[in-house]
């Protein structure tokens, strides 16, 4: 059953095309040092908490962002955004909701270290995790699920089903030796199911053929968890027509990161980016056709 949001109809995903790309790999994964940080807030009955497993600094920026513009009007976006252009810091924020009688664990970081020690600096515990949701099978979100067959958490893992379908298919090295021999604990899920009372798929393909978004909700308070709809404030969020290296069939990306942009101007709800500015909470603001991110400061430490 189609995911409404019309409220949240804006959401609707397209039809799957197996494009190849490389993910990023478990080898990439350098926190830079160990800084960890956590930020908590109450959503409803629920409780949200983003982590902070890794940061990392990228040179060669447009390598990476913007791939289909050219120097020039890179450097000026970067200039504009007072950032530098020639590096790009990319930050990794795995998230925890705690609902119910479940924890549930958004994706897992590069590695089971950085995941469990994040988990713990937050004030929760590894052992708590009932439900681990990976929203695609990129590097960065499944490496801290095992390592050489030990399994980080004693939990239910759910994914997207075209997801899952795409990677047995074309295995990477990471899916192929993380999550693959843990194939029986997956549930996979369509756009809409639930992983819990409250907390629903939507489809958000493109960047992944199966990647998705969820949507947490208690009461009249909602968040979304956009995973990587789009991964960085300015060269993305403001410049969504960009495409990104690693978005895997490029124009769907885009038009799913419009899609949900609209939605969440419209709807004045925020969103969790896994790589936004730690600790990623942001909402949208629309002018036009121009969008802006706008970090959460105080917003959701008020909501009644």
């Amino acid at each position: 059953m189609a995911h409404e949001i019309t409220r949240r109809g804006a959401l609707a995903g397209a039809a799957v095309l197996p494009l190849a790309a490389t993910a990023p790999g478990r080898a990439q994964a350098h926190a830079e040092g160990h800084r960890r940080s956590s930020r908590r807030f109450g959503l409803g009955d629920m409780e949200v908490t983003t982590l902070l497993a890794a940061t990392r600094s990228i040179p060669r920026a447009h390598d990476f962002f913007g791939v289909n513009v050219s120097r020039k009007e890179f450097r000026a976006a970067a200039e504009a955004a007072v950032l530098p252009p020639d590096e790009v810091r990319m930050f990794f924020t795995p998230t925890l909701v705690a609902a119910g009688d479940d924890l549930i664990l958004f994706d897992t970081g590069y590695s089971p270290v950085d995941i469990t020690e994040a988990i713990r600096e937050s004030g929760h515990s590894p052992d708590d995790v009932t439900k681990v949701v990976i929203t695609h099978m990129h590097g960065d979100h499944i490496g801290g699920l095992s390592e050489m067959g030990f399994e980080t958490f004693d939990a239910d893992i759910y994914t997207g089903a075209a997801e899952w379908d795409f990677w047995a298919k074309n295995p990477s090295q990471g899916f192929a030796e993380t999550v693959q021999p843990l194939a029986e604990r997956v549930t996979r899920l369509d756009d809409g199911d639930e992983v819990a009372p409250g907390v629903s798929a939507v489809a958000a393909f493109g960047h992944t053929p199966g990647h998705m978004a969820y949507l947490v909700s208690s009461g009249r308070h909602s968040v979304l968890l956009g995973a990587d709809f789009a991964n960085h404030h300015a060269y993305s969020v403001e410049r969504p027509h960009w495409h990104f290296s690693f978005d895997m069939d490029k124009d769907r990306a885009v038009a799913t990161r419009l899609r949900i942009l609209d939605m969440l101007a419209a709807e004045r709800m925020p969103f969790i980016g896994y790589h936004m500015p730690f600790p990623g909470i942001g909402y949208i603001s629309k002018s036009g056709d121009s969008y802006r991110y706008v970090p959460e400061t105080y917003q959701l430490a008020v909501q009644g």
